[in-house]
């Protein structure tokens, strides 16, 4: 049996939960889109934060964003935002003779953009190649991106005026898509609860950094050192095959899926103090990979099946390794 030298996970974890702690304090619930959102910075991957007005989506990037001590940029996207407003432009100084590089936000480290299917076209292409090959060519000359580069986007479901809709391709862009809901009764009862107490909520200014990038960084070579057992890489194969096999399913996942479910499930069992997989880590993690990858039929789509609900199909039908 192959031996291997375990991970001392303690530091990590404290910062792992101080993290939690703070976000708490700010935002009542979402547990769940936290670690989510957590994971997919973790694993080198970007995050689509979907739901409707008023449920904390760009305060839950923001905050996390806040407590890792990194470049932080805000992009509001508008149907009338140009590619160079993202990217950057050149600039003629008029001293100097010569042209100078002026970087646009998309060059920091974490970087929030607002409402992405509202600007157009071009510039969501834009945005999506850099975020694809971590690197911005303007006028010939290429610039690469940070290591951290990661971006938190965010979309709203139910308005349609003036949105233009994300082609599957670009999509497939995003690590995760992570689903924002309704908070619960309780959660609900708390918010209202701290609002007519006039609680004194900690405000943003005041949220101080639990983790450098390079401690993050550092963090990310640990993925390389999970242990991913052999039956659970056969496992994450036959979920995204499944998917290609399901009579509801117009579009299957495609081995770029497989990837994320695989690095995914390593990055989410780090944030639970682990240095291996486990099935339920990968199960956790399928539902927000597969979400904005698969298309269903239109049959599926008329009895009322959501993604979710099939990908959740597809998990029980298959056997979980022992």
């Amino acid at each position: 049996m192959e031996t291997y030298s375990r991970l001392d996970l303690t530091e990590f974890q404290e910062k792992i939960e101080l993290m939690r702690s703070q976000v708490s304090q700010v935002i009542v619930g979402q547990q769940r889109a936290i670690d989510l959102i957590l994971t997919a910075i973790l694993a080198n991957g970007h995050v689509l934060l979907e739901g409707v007005p008023g449920v904390a989506k760009t305060l839950m990037a923001r905050l996390i964003s806040k407590l890792i001590d990194a470049d932080f940029k805000r992009i509001q996207f508008t149907p009338d935002l140009m590619p160079s407003d993202v990217l950057g432009t050149n600039v003629f100084n008029v001293k100097t003779q010569e042209f100078e590089f002026h970087k646009g936000p998309v060059f920091a480290q974490i970087i929030l953009v607002d409402e992405i299917n509202r600007a157009p076209a071009k510039t969501q292409a834009a945005m999506f190649e850099v975020m694809e090959e971590r690197q911005s060519t303007v006028d010939g000359v290429t610039r690469a991106m940070s290591p951290l580069y990661t971006v938190l986007a965010t979309q709203n479901p139910v308005e349609q005026e003036g949105t233009y809709r994300l082609p599957e391709a670009q999509l497939d862009r995003f690590m995760m898509k992570v689903n924002m809901g309704y908070p619960a009764y309780n959660e609900e009862v708390l918010i209202l609860q701290r609002h007519q107490a006039n609680v004194d909520l900690i405000k943003l200014d005041n949220i101080k950094p639990v983790i450098t990038v390079n401690q993050l960084l550092e963090l990310r070579e640990l993925m390389n050192r999970v242990v991913v057992d052999p039956t659970l890489i056969q496992y994450i194969a036959q979920i995204t095959q499944q998917t290609r096999l399901s009579q509801a399913i117009q579009l299957g996942a495609s081995p770029r899926a497989s990837i994320c479910i695989l690095q995914g499930s390593k990055a989410y069992a780090l944030l639970q103090g682990r240095d291996f997989v486990t099935p339920d880590d990968i199960k956790t993690i399928v539902p927000a990979v597969l979400d904005h990858r698969l298309i269903l039929t239109a049959d599926a789509e008329m009895q009322g099946f959501t993604v979710e609900k099939i990908a959740q199909t597809l998990l029980d039908k298959i056997e979980v390794p022992k």
